[in-house]
């Protein structure tokens, strides 16, 4: 399929600058956002009760048992953590590459990898039963000398996340600045002019600032880079650490990895289809751009269906009672239905996206990436359940029912996300200005 411009050519300078700004500085409230901000604002005051309720009560509320210790709560964190993989993979990652492709659509990447995070860090802070005393997780100087379990994979999730958020805060806040600073000058209001203006930290586009910008730009770039396969190969050692029948494997870092970059660009795909159609910005974020992200998203997803025929070989090969009779269990159990419905999403739908028809159709590809986020959810779903479930002990046997907290606050956290997201959309620059611009000036170099 021959390859479409990565921007409309018919743009200018002015035009992009004022297309993107004016979304932030000038553009009316649309109905759309007010609808969407009530609705997730709604389901944040859903968020808020069950965690209130939550802390007074314990998470007895919660369907969690005996074995199955872990349920909706840790399936949310990996899902979250997993969708914030694809901002960094699309901001760093093709930005050390040098794929221009990246420009249209990093600065909202960006942004849902900062937002995902933030609720994927809530699951284990609630989950841990005391979240006031959570700060005995970090190895503080303390008068009693308690320092924490080093060898605790709960430990290693806190010092992988908590840095994956601040390179990742760093790096999005960064590529922000010339950006605020177009703002700032061009807005019209004493109190959006301040508060730019403060933001954009006395930014004046001089060569200084641009050397310096650039310098800081890569550095952390190349340390954001490592994160997208440390941190959700750090969260695969949760349970490949342990000896629980289905856990104990050592295709889970790229098992995880892949997955996670799976399910984030899916995501992204999610919220750039209805954004570029909301607020007209088929010019920006053009077909190639769907395109490619399908294409991502089609060799991950083989990575995936991959994961799950060398764990089903493996599992066959050492001959293993337990391993053996876990996988058994999935396929024919209880919860084979969720597992046949996770490899329909996530192996047999996405093998629409090798036709370039399928690709080429911005609403065949939303309802894909939401089969597929549902997908890897349930994948998550089934990997701590299924392995739980089931104890060495027919007499501990026993069943996960999730109860109206555990899926309230599931809800509540995509509420969070998404009104997170409307309040980036409404006053930050949902694409970046400056290099849209750059990638303007390189179309029309290579077009002449």
């Amino acid at each position: 399929m021959a390859q479409g411009p990565l921007i409309d050519p018919n743009l200018t300078y002015a035009t992009v600058t004022d297309k993107i700004s004016s979304i932030t500085l000038t553009r009316k409230t649309s109905l759309y956002w007010l609808l969407g901000v009530f609705i997730s604002f709604a389901l944040v005051m859903l968020l808020m009760l069950c965690v209130t309720v939550l802390l007074i009560k314990g998470v007895g509320i919660w369907g969690l048992n005996i074995p199955v210790g872990w349920g909706f709560d840790i399936t949310n964190f990996v899902w979250w953590i997993g969708i914030g993989h694809a901002g960094t993979l699309i901001s760093a990652v093709l930005l050390l590459l040098h794929q221009k492709w990246r420009t249209s659509i990093n600065r909202f990447a960006e942004a849902m990898t900062l937002f995902a995070v933030a609720c994927a860090g809530m699951f284990p802070l609630i989950h841990v039963g005391r979240p006031w005393l959570a700060y005995w997780l970090f190895p503080y100087p303390n008068t009693m000398g308690l320092w924490p379990q080093f060898r605790s994979p709960l430990l290693w999730d806190v010092f992988a996340v908590s840095t994956y958020a601040t390179v990742s805060l760093l790096f999005w806040y960064v590529g922000l600045i010339p950006d605020l600073a177009t703002l700032r000058d061009r807005a019209e209001g004493k109190f959006a002019q301040v508060a730019y203006g403060v933001l954009a930290m006395g930014w004046r586009g001089s060569a200084r600032h641009w050397h310096r910008y650039e310098t800081a730009y890569t550095l952390l770039a190349g340390l954001a880079a490592p994160l997208v396969v440390s941190v959700h190969t750090i969260v695969s050692w949760d349970f490949a650490v342990s000896v629980i029948p289905g856990w104990h494997t050592t295709i889970f870092p790229p098992y995880f990895v892949a997955g996670a970059v799976y399910s984030g660009f899916a995501m992204v795909l999610t919220l750039a289809i209805p954004l570029r159609q909301l607020y007209g910005l088929k010019d920006y974020i053009t077909d190639r751009h769907l395109d490619n992200m399908a294409k991502v998203m089609l060799a991950t997803g083989l990575i995936v269906a991959y994961g799950y025929l060398v764990e089903g070989f493996m599992i066959w090969y050492n001959g293993n009672v337990y391993e053996m009779s876990m996988l058994l269990d999935r396929m024919t159990g209880a919860y084979a239905p969720a597992y046949w419905l996770l490899i329909t999403c996530n192996v047999v739908i996405p093998q629409l996206l090798w036709r370039p028809s399928v690709r080429a159709n911005p609403w065949m590809l939303f309802v894909i990436s939401i089969v597929i986020n549902i997908g890897m959810w349930l994948e998550r779903f089934i990997i701590i359940v299924t392995s739980l479930h089931h104890d060495f002990l027919p007499s501990s046997w026993g069943m996960f029912y999730p109860t109206r907290w555990d899926i309230g606050t599931y809800v509540g956290t995509i509420g969070l996300f998404l009104s997170l997201l409307f309040l980036f959309i409404r006053f930050l620059p949902v694409i970046s200005i400056f290099e849209t611009r750059e990638l303007l000036s390189e179309e029309k170099e290579e077009g002449a």
